[in-house]
Formats: C-alpha cells, structure tokens, sequence
C-alpha cells in the first residue's frame, strides 16, 4: 500500500468527475429504475462509444470536437430510436435496449478488429480513465451537466419521454468518456437501488450520498492498492448500497413494528 500515491492533483480532479456524474446519474436512476428500463444506460452508454470508435475508425481522433459530435449524435440516435419503440413497441421494449446494447458491443469489436490496440481501447471504454481526469476537462462537463439539472428540476413534466430521452443522451455520452460503460450502469442504478424504499428529496440526498461515498472510498483504495479505478469504484458502490438498503430496510420494519 503506497501513501505517497494519494496525490490531490491526480485524484482531485477524479473525485470532483465522480460527484459532477452523480449529479445527473442518480436522479435520471431512479426515473430509469421506476420505468423498467434498466439496461437503457449500458445501451445508451454503450451506442456513445461506438460513435467515439466510429470518429476514431475515420480519423477524427485528433479533433475533440469531431469525436463529441460522434459521441453525441449516435446518443441522440439511440435515443430516439428507443423513445419511438417505447410509443409503439412498450411490452418489448427491454429486449430491444438489450438488443441495441448487443449490437453496439460487437460493432465495436468489429470496428477495432483491425487495431493493434483495440483490445486496451475497449478496456478504457468499459472500465473508463477516470485518474487522467484534469480540472480543464471538467469545465465542459460541469457546464453541460448544470444545463441538463436545470432543465431536469424544473421542467420535467413538460419535456416528456422524448425530453427524458434527448436529457439521458447527453448526460450518458459526457459520463462514459471519463468513467466508462460499467461505472456508468453502476452511477445510475445502484444508488436508485439503494433507496427505492425512500421518497422524495430524502431519497435524493440519500442517493447522493452513497454514491460521493463510493467514489471518495474507491478512487483512495485504487491509488493505494494500484487497482483499476473504475472496476474498484463499481464495487465500492455495491457495498455502500448494500448496506444503505439494509439499514434503510431495518428502519422501515422498525418503523411498522
């Protein structure tokens, strides 16, 4: 265990990542949680980096802002795909996320077949490089992220499916640039998992709290034990989330005792 890594400039920036992710990850959860639509983040998540594949396959990957417009429109893409076979298709509509999130994978491992490196490259597309996290990198993110919570919190009810849709693209393409697909699926829905049982801004908070936990106890435990950072930080949540819900599930039975 090595002290000496624990370096603010290296984990700072990860950390603040992790708590700019939740921000929009746990409320967007708990509506993905309530619907049944559980793997519409590893879909979503999973389409963005196939558009970050595709940029990179026609040699936009020294032009970020060629490599975003990827990311996004195949998001975007996606999105409305899964809103338009929600309208007409709802009764199979988690096979066809499944269905999608399949096809995206191999799409991708098709695209890399060819690249000596493709196999590290889908490891930092599922696990994520969230220690090369820098402060100017989180400027476009805390920007985008404050725009979409804006829009969230106050106008919810009037943007509709289609509004939730357009609002999960663009929160899942910024997030799986930095954490990856699994730390992805792991922001949305453990926290949601977590606190079903409460509700309200009490389920919020206590969402936000498991997950900034997490991340804090799972980017340290990464740098000292030099571990992958994304895989650590998935299953520091999971425990966090055990417990939350055990706890919260005792006080509920105490409650109606």
């Amino acid at each position: 265990m090595n002290w000496e890594t624990l370096d603010w400039f290296i984990i700072g920036p990860a950390i603040v990542a992790g708590i700019l992710i939740l921000s929009t990850h746990v409320p967007l959860g708990q509506v993905v949680l309530k619907r049944g639509i559980i793997f519409i983040d590893l879909a979503v998540a999973q389409v963005a980096a196939l558009g970050v594949i595709i940029a990179d396959t026609v040699g936009w990957e020294e032009n970020v802002y060629a490599v975003q417009v990827a990311a996004v429109g195949a998001a975007l893409v996606a999105a409305a795909g899964l809103n338009w076979t929600e309208k007409y298709w709802p009764g199979i509509q988690e096979a066809l996320i499944g269905t999608l999130f399949v096809l995206a994978a191999t799409g991708s491992i098709l695209l890399l077949a060819g690249n000596p490196h493709g196999g590290e490259y889908l490891k930092d597309i599922l696990v994520g490089q969230i220690l090369w996290t820098t402060w100017p990198s989180l400027i476009p993110i805390a920007i985008l992220y404050a725009v979409l919570l804006t829009v969230w919190f106050t106008a919810r009810e009037k943007i509709g499916r289609a509004g939730f849709y357009v609002t999960f693209a663009f929160a899942i393409t910024a997030a799986v640039q930095i954490v990856g697909v699994y730390l992805v699926f792991a922001s949305l829905i453990l926290p949601a998992l977590a606190t079903r049982r409460l509700q309200g801004s009490t389920r919020l908070w206590v969402g936000y709290g498991v997950g900034v936990l997490s991340y804090v106890a799972g980017i340290i435990a990464s740098s000292l034990l030099d571990l992958p950072t994304g895989a650590v930080v998935v299953w520091t949540m999971a425990i966090f989330s055990v417990i939350t819900g055990n706890v919260i599930a005792r006080k509920a039975g105490a409650g109606q005792a």
